[in-house]
């Protein structure tokens, strides 16, 4: 056969195509270079070209004489075979979702609230709002028509592309241009799934999950539908929807192409949409005992992308999806596709081969959530706590509104009731609620001039005796705030508290995994047994602690990420319980950078006291014997959080006297620090700080814009009593008097004995001439190595002649005395670090001076 009749189709009947006696002829009126030379301007000048027409509509170019030719060919051929054009070909059309349609449609312009169309004024302004999405209340199609609301619940995948074509159309008629592609997102479903329910009776239905977002990727763009250019014709193809992977025409529109595997993306003419995977965990509240937290991926588009983030509790509408688990199918450095097999043109081997060229493999699927609508479930997770006021009233009811306006009013009585609010099944413990209730309130977050963050965030570490309930408050509020995370830090590493790398199983690369503090973003980030945790781990936190902010340099990743949260932790005393004669920094295994860091201290001792054990017992008994009726806060739990909330837009001011209040305090606050000689806590800038955000909490607390000098002296009070107070404990020290023997009256038989008499002794003194009267016997004992000890009263005059210089009458001589004696007392009798030495052999003379001291061998100097 010759060659040019090889290249020309056949016609049904086996002969070449009728002479192209039809076609117009070059002189014609229609022909195409009489076309081609009449539309072109050759006037305009190349270099003259505007870079702002590329996003001008591109005119339609004029066809070429092969395209004529080969259009009229395809008619021929087509009215050969009897065949109808494509445009015209009859498709199978779902009439049960036509008349859904119409309905939704009805629905759309005909529902109002208040006498307004709510959706129509939504479509009206998308262009202004550059949104592509109608948001639309699934309560609101249920009062229109049950009957289709449940229907849309139970076939939300085959009716959902039906929505986006009413919401174009609507948009087309009203905005009298092309709506493009347009989105419906439903909100307001009736019930709320949890991840570890959702089964394969799920799939295709419209239903509502909550879970704790974890993870999201970035926003990418998704081909939604693709316009495909045959590579043999150069046919236009489409548009192809795409099934959740990349989907190509099966055969080409031209029916004498017949092309199955060569196609090119018209990639201006396709229709592109944002996506995000968001990675969604149980909340932990949900998570059965003895259980592993369940995951789930969840896809977003649209106008969808970036509505949540990590550490939120969300709530997402949609549909579970089933997707073949196909990268299981490849081994590694693999990728398992389905391929139709083009070397064997016949037998059994034709046809698509995809696990049998793989092996005989197991092909399983997973679960995926197609949502059409992502909110997270309380408006603080997604936004900055210290917003817009009047936005925050606009979201209340009324009756919400007048509730604030007068618990603000009650200015006298609104801190302590908002006290006893705070966790009221915990008896007691008034100082260690004061000082949780202003970390929930939290201070004002600022930034200078030159960009420096300054945290508003308080931080409050609980320390005491085991049985205090230091558990129970950090159980409250991981419950009570919608962004709080509970953690132990026994069993949580550097990385589970700040923030890891990882490697994505799909794509393949690194990114970031979110760890406990950037989940608790603009919340509370509660950690047990913080005494627990590795040296390291602590250090990994003190970034956090500070500057709220995670440095990453790993795996090619440099970033610094926010963790702008509050930090409460619970520990225990070094030994188990707390002992009164050490300091603070020796009862606390912690290091001295990360206690600076903590704004208050709290020590919940267990002391035996008749009356608080009895109130105590009672309160517990009621407790589990009424339940919820045993407690009956001021405030319920809503409320409480609502203040909070409202509480938190407040951002108060400094007074000239509050400020001048301040520097009294701080100066104060440190000439006492400089005046003790224990090394175990310092009182530096950060505690001025942490009185500045102390009394900025307690201005929101009484919804007040300035800070008073009332505020200022409640907050310095809360800092000494959590940290200098404990630091400076008295020391009660059990003495006799000191009579004479000659003066000393037999005891008789009906003579009551006198009670024992208690000496207060400051914690600074204490130390001090402990610390002296310690070093002095040290020194003796190694100078003399047979010393057989020191006699009280030569250790206590060469005690008075350290301290000559500080004494200035006869009552402070005998004051130090009296106050080195009952040092020495408590040493002896109650520490047992002192060891007092009597011998037959010693003499009156001698006993006047007292008995010999000498150090217990095991006493450390240092300590």
């Amino acid at each position: 056969m010759p060659s040019s009749q090889r290249n020309n189709p056949l016609t049904s009947s086996g002969a070449l195509p009728p002479p192209t006696s039809s076609i117009p002829m070059l002189e014609s009126e229609n022909s195409v270079r009489r076309r081609i030379a009449e539309q072109t301007d050759y006037t305009m000048s190349q270099s003259g070209s505007d870079l702002g027409q590329l996003n001008a509509p591109k005119p339609t170019e004029p066809r070429t004489t092969s395209e004529e030719v080969q259009e009229e060919r395809s008619r021929r051929l087509r009215d050969t075979l009897g065949l109808l054009p494509r445009e015209g070909r009859a498709k199978v059309r779902d009439e049960a979702a036509e008349a859904f349609r119409l309905i939704f449609d009805s629905f759309l312009e005909a529902h109002t609230e208040a006498g307004e169309p709510i959706y129509l004024r939504q479509i009206s302004r998308m262009r202004l709002d550059e949104c592509s999405t109608v948001f639309v209340d699934f309560a609101h199609l249920m009062r229109f028509d049950e009957r289709a609301a449940q229907a849309l619940l139970e076939n939300y995948l085959r009716l959902e592309p039906y929505l986006s074509q009413s919401a174009e159309r609507l948009f087309e008629a009203h905005q009298g241009v092309s709506g493009g592609s347009i989105s419906v997102s439903l909100s307001g479903l009736p019930g709320i799934h949890r991840v570890r329910e959702l089964r394969a009776d799920k799939i295709g239905s419209l239903v509502c999950i909550s879970g704790t977002v974890t993870r999201t990727s970035e926003v990418r763009p998704e081909l939604i539908a693709g316009m495909f250019r045959c590579t043999e014709c150069g046919t236009l193809c489409g548009p192809i929807v795409q099934q959740f992977k990349y989907t190509e025409p099966t055969v080409c529109d031209n029916p004498v192409c017949q092309n199955r595997t060569v196609w090119t993306l018209a990639v201006d003419q396709s229709r592109f949409a944002d996506w995000q995977r968001v990675r969604v965990q149980e909340n932990s509240a949900e998570i059965p005992s003895g259980s592993m937290p369940r995951t789930l991926d969840v896809i977003v588009r649209g106008d969808m992308v970036e509505r949540v983030k990590p550490g939120d509790r969300a709530q997402f509408t949609g549909s579970l999806v089933a997707l073949p688990d196909v990268a299981q199918l490849a081994g590694p450095g693999q990728t398992a596709v389905s391929q139709r097999d083009m070397n064997s043109g016949r037998g059994r081997d034709s046809g698509v081969s995809g696990t049998r060229a793989l092996g005989a493999r197991e092909l399983t699927y997973r679960l995926a959530f197609l949502a059409c609508h992502a909110q997270a479930s309380d408006t603080e997770a997604t936004e900055n706590i210290d917003d817009d006021r009047d936005a925050f009233l606009e979201s209340l009811t009324r009756e919400e509104r007048e509730e604030l306006a007068a618990m603000s009013s009650q200015r006298d009585e609104i801190y302590p009731r908002l006290v006893q609010s705070v966790a009221p099944t915990v008896f007691g413990h008034e100082e260690v609620k004061r000082g949780i209730l202003l970390q929930m309130l939290g201070g004002v977050h600022k930034r200078t001039a030159e960009g420096m963050r300054l945290r508003g965030d308080i931080n409050v570490c609980v320390v005491g005796d085991p049985g205090t309930s230091k558990s129970q408050f950090l159980k409250y509020v991981a419950g009570f705030l919608p962004r709080a995370v509970f953690t132990s830090g026994k069993a949580s590493s550097a990385a589970g508290l700040t923030a890891s790398v990882v490697k994505d199983d799909e794509t393949g690369e690194f990114t970031i995994e979110a760890g406990a503090l950037m989940l608790a973003d603009h919340g509370v980030c509660c950690i047990d047994e913080f005494d627990k945790m590795d040296i390291s781990d602590q250090v990994a936190i003190h970034e956090a602690m500070e500057q709220q902010t995670i440095s990453i340099a790993k795996a090619g990743i440099h970033a610094t990420l926010n963790a702008r949260t509050s930090i409460l932790a619970a520990a225990n005393p070094v030994g188990g319980r707390y002992d009164r004669r050490l300091t603070l920094r020796q009862n606390i295994a912690m290091s001295g950078p990360i206690m600076s860091r903590f704004d208050l201290f709290f020590i919940v001792l267990d002391d035996a006291n008749e009356t608080t054990d009895y109130n105590t017992a009672r309160h517990i008994v009621r407790v589990h014997q009424y339940l919820d009726t045993a407690v009956t806060p001021p405030f319920a739990p809503a409320v409480l959080r609502r203040y909070i909330r409202f509480a938190r837009t407040i951002q108060p001011c400094l007074s000239e006297d509050a400020a001048r209040l301040l520097w009294e305090s701080y100066r104060n606050l440190r000439q006492e620090d400089a005046g003790s000689n224990k090394a175990s806590y310092r009182i530096t800038v950060r505690q001025l700080e942490s009185l500045i955000r102390l009394s900025e909490a307690l201005a929101r607390a009484h919804c007040s814009e300035t800070i008073t000098p009332g505020y200022v002296r409640e907050a310095v009070r809360l800092l000494r009593r959590s940290i200098v107070h404990v630091e400076m404990d008295d020391i009660d020290v059990i003495q006799e008097d000191e009579v004479e023997e000659g003066e000393r009256e037999a005891p008789t038989e009906s003579a009551v004995p006198e009670p024992l008499k208690r000496v207060t002794v400051r914690r600074d003194d204490f130390d001090r001439v402990r610390s002296m009267l310690a070093n002095r016997l040290f020194e003796i004992e190694e100078r003399q190595e047979d010393a057989e000890g020191v006699r009280q009263e030569d250790l206590v005059e060469w005690y008075l002649l350290q301290r000559e210089d500080a004494m200035e009458s006869e009552d402070d001589l005998e004051g130090e005395r009296r106050l080195a004696k009952t040092v020495l007392k408590y040493m002896v009798g109650t520490e047992g670090c002192v060891i007092a030495l009597r011998s037959a052999e010693d003499g009156e003379e001698q006993n006047e001076r007292g008995p010999l001291l000498m150090l217990h061998p095991n006493f450390a100097i240092d300590s």
